[in-house]
């Protein structure tokens, strides 16, 4: 069972907010009908940091053409403007490869799978028209900015294929991998590889599975490719995830229902796993939820709390910290969060926030009116603040 006692930064001295935490990078009004969604970060190799977001709500057009603007930073966070917007990018992350920066995602929701290239710094994107200039997949997938991984040469992403047999949110995402050679050209399809798609199955956790989605391609410590999950369900009492294995020759991938469910702190909102080999620990920022809490039905919806969690095989995992918290859960919320490391010390990251505005803020914490930026200094250092 995961500890969930407040240690030396407890939620009273992360909760004493007048105004969003962290440095604002865009906000989107309630009134505007666009909310923030899908926020992305990379630091790249000449120092810039690009970040970027998607618009989705009732005045957006995510079901018919993505939208994603693109900011950049030359003073390392605490500044930024607007440099691109994009018709036709949804659900994307950014990254660099071989100096030129990338957006990998979709081009609307439940869109083709496309990848975008920017010789220019995020000023300008090339034109996803073929399988040539950077049309991947066609069809129908989900995913949001999940992390990259570069292993025996060929970089590695988790996607969502959609089962056309279903029609229901959670039943119809089939969990798959793609690859690419990082040596060919990324915007080529014939560079890329799929593996199989592992669909929803009803049977899953006593029938208590509703949903796996928004994976991380993660190598795991016997150096294989593992896709680790959100876990929508409705068991009581704790959050899952789900750990999917991925062949070698990245064609097929498998799972283990009797022991790749796993306790996840936040398990059942977006998160992001990243690796460190200093503390040779794997490293999220989750949306934990407090014990007393845990038995609403919907775990999904309690967004209202960031922590800085680690482990050291994947499967079992510690909350070492609250970084950031509101004690109110219905409209506040820090989510989907991003984030690299920075520098040998730091790491730092972005947050889809639902916060107070002069407006009166947000109509529900899902529907997003910020994109912050924040940073965590010398996160190491609570390494050994396990409680």
């Amino acid at each position: 069972m995961i500890s969930f006692t407040v240690c030396q930064s407890g939620y009273s001295q992360v909760n004493k907010y007048k105004k969003p935490p962290g440095s604002v990078v865009d906000y989107s009004p309630a009134s505007s009908g666009k909310y923030i969604g899908s926020p992305s970060i990379c630091i790249r190799s000449n120092g810039d940091y690009i970040a970027s977001h998607d618009f989705f709500g009732p005045k957006a057009v995510e079901r018919k053409l993505g939208v994603t603007t693109v900011f950049k930073s030359e003073n390392k966070g605490k500044t930024w403007k607007q440099i691109s917007l994009i018709q036709g990018q949804f659900w994307s992350n950014l990254f660099e490869h071989k100096g030129e920066l990338y957006l990998l995602g979709t081009d609307r929701e439940y869109g083709n799978f496309i990848i975008r290239k920017s010789t220019d710094g995020g000023y300008t994107w090339s034109e996803p028209k073929d399988e040539n200039t950077g049309l991947l997949l066609a069809g129908q997938y989900h995913t949001a900015p999940m992390p990259l991984l570069i292993h025996n040469g060929r970089l590695w992403r988790a996607i969502e294929e959609i089962d056309p047999r279903e029609k229901a949110w959670g039943k119809m995402f089939m969990s798959s991998m793609v690859s690419a050679d990082i040596n060919g050209g990324l915007l080529k399809a014939s560079n890329w590889k799929k593996a199989s798609s592992l669909p929803y199955n009803p049977t899953y956790l006593n029938g208590q599975f509703a949903a796996w989605l928004e994976g991380n391609a993660v190598l795991d410590k016997q150096d294989k490719v593992v896709n680790v999950l959100r876990v929508s369900t409705s068991v009581e009492g704790i959050e899952k995830a789900a750990i999917v294995k991925v062949a070698d020759d990245g064609s097929t991938v498998t799972f283990d229902e009797s022991k790749d469910f796993i306790d996840f702190p936040g398990g059942s909102k977006k998160f992001t796993i990243r690796y460190d080999s200093t503390t040779n620990l794997y490293w999220t920022l989750s949306n934990v939820i407090a014990p007393d809490l845990m038995k609403i039905k919907d775990t999904g919806k309690i967004r209202n709390t960031i922590a800085l969690c680690s482990s050291d095989d994947l499967r079992s995992w510690k909350i070492h910290r609250y970084i950031l918290h509101h004690e109110d859960m219905n409209k506040h919320g820090f989510q989907y969060v991003d984030w690299q490391f920075e520098g040998r010390k730091n790491i730092i990251f972005v947050s889809r926030t639902a916060f107070d505005d002069a407006y009166g803020g947000v109509h529900r914490q899902h529907d997003a009116n910020y994109l912050t930026f924040h940073r965590i200094k010398n996160f190491r250092k609570y390494k050994d603040h396990i409680k």
